[in-house]
């Protein structure tokens, strides 16, 4: 009632659509039973979701709507009152001082240089909402090796004992491309919810397979796009929702990196490839730019390595309104790797490292957007921005966005000629 009260004085639509579906939620709860138990208690996790949800609106209302309009809007609520009169002062203090109960539970599924990176990010959060709890790899040593550096309590020689572990909410994924389907089905079938790395899976077959999966599982699935997640990417998306490069007209990126010597890049029955491990990042993009619209048309071009996977390929999307976006990568050759939008008024620049971009320059103004410091040394530039993508609720990256970032990935690869096996038959199962 707090929310939709404060979200109705300050007329705020965005803040009525943000808030909308969590005060049906409440109110829902509350007509179950006495709200008093729920909130103090935390024991049953819908109702936890639910509540931790509602004890952090603050924050949230602040990023929307600015810190002092909200203050306004409490101060007219008389918040304090109102929560008194529902469970005591006390009471509501205390719960207000646990947000998240024992904080979020976290299992990393693979040992690899990626996991390592995103376990560095997780720890610039705050310990209380974010706990790494256990590692799984397929070789235990080398698990065991992971626990030791990231000081993780338990370590795990296979999938399939992460899976059975109790004491996990999540899981993140950061296996190899043709892994991500079985591995996070079986982490499905023990009811975990999933950051899987991006690409979710090799094809729209497969990310359909997987977004069943979640919805008859009833848990929680986002394909881990992290570049979606930075704050320079929030910037983005919020200058052109206020047009402030005028009408959108033209989108422009490039990703080249000499990885032909990387045999995950290369080989065919890794994912290797230029469009799945490096070309995904301008293909979201340009989708991210468009705000999700499907293209009308998709024209790719490009040359394959004898491996059979592309070593280069240009893919052009084209939109409504005569407007077009041309993505460039390639494993063979350093590109500038850059990204530009072009209004009829102006223009957005990501001058560097456009998969984890860290400056603008928007019509020749250029803002930073620093990251946070790791403790410990990194394997790939500005992993610490991955912890942005732990936070989130799948509204940047949603089901649906990936189904079209997976639907455009396929016709661009089927235009060069790049086939891989779960193209022609289900992958089998990896525990």
């Amino acid at each position: 009632r707090l929310l939709w009260d404060s979200s109705l004085l300050l007329d705020n639509k965005k803040l009525l659509r943000e808030f909308g579906p969590l005060f049906e939620s409440v109110r829902s709860l509350r007509e179950s039973g006495p709200l008093k138990n729920k909130i103090i208690s935390f024991r049953d996790s819908d109702y936890q979701e639910k509540i931790v949800r509602l004890l952090n609106f603050t924050q949230r209302l602040k990023s929307l709507v600015g810190q002092e309009e909200i203050a306004q809007a409490l101060r007219l609520l008389d918040l304090t009152q109102r929560l008194k009169s529902l469970v005591g002062q006390e009471e509501i203090a205390q719960a207000l001082r646990c947000p998240v109960g024992p904080g979020l539970r976290w299992g990393i599924c693979s040992a690899g240089k990626i996991s390592h990176d995103f376990t560095v990010a997780l720890r610039t959060l705050p310990a209380e909402h974010h706990q790494v709890v256990a590692v799984a790899a397929r070789d235990l040593s080398k698990a065991q090796e992971f626990a030791q550096t990231h000081k993780i309590l338990r370590a795990y020689g296979s999938y399939e004992e992460l899976a059975r572990d109790p004491d996990i909410d999540v899981v993140y994924v950061g296996t190899i491309h043709p892994h991500h389907l079985q591995v996070s089905l079986l982490f499905m079938e023990h009811n975990k919810n999933i950051l899987c790395e991006k690409p979710l899976a090799m094809n729209l077959r497969e990310v359909n397979e997987l977004l069943d999966g979640a919805w008859k599982s009833k848990v929680f699935l986002m394909e881990a796009v992290w570049t979606r997640f930075f704050p320079a990417s929030l910037e983005i998306s919020r200058l052109l929702s206020q047009n402030a490069v005028g009408k959108l007209k033209f989108f422009r990126a490039e990703f080249g990196v000499n990885l032909l010597g990387v045999s995950r890049s290369v080989k065919k029955d890794l994912g290797g490839g230029a469009l799945l491990d490096i070309g995904i990042y301008c293909i979201q993009m340009a989708l991210m730019v468009f705000d999700g619209e499907r293209p009308e048309s998709i024209q790719a071009t490009g040359v394959l390595l004898d491996t059979g996977v592309d070593e280069a390929i240009v893919v052009t999307l084209r939109f409504s309104g005569q407007r077009l976006a041309v993505c460039t990568c390639t494993i063979s050759a350093e590109l500038p790797n850059e990204a530009l939008i072009v209004g009829t008024s102006g223009t957005i620049k990501v001058p560097a490292h456009l998969w984890c971009p860290t400056s603008l320059i928007v019509s020749g103004v250029e803002t930073q957007f620093p990251l946070p410091p790791p403790d410990l040394p990194l394997n790939f530039l500005n992993s610490t921005g991955m912890r942005y993508e732990a936070e989130e609720e799948s509204r940047r990256m949603s089901h649906a966005d990936s189904q079209l970032l997976a639907e455009i990935m396929d016709d661009a690869r089927r235009q060069v000629g790049v086939i891989y096996d779960q193209d022609i038959a289900p992958a089998a199962a990896l525990h």
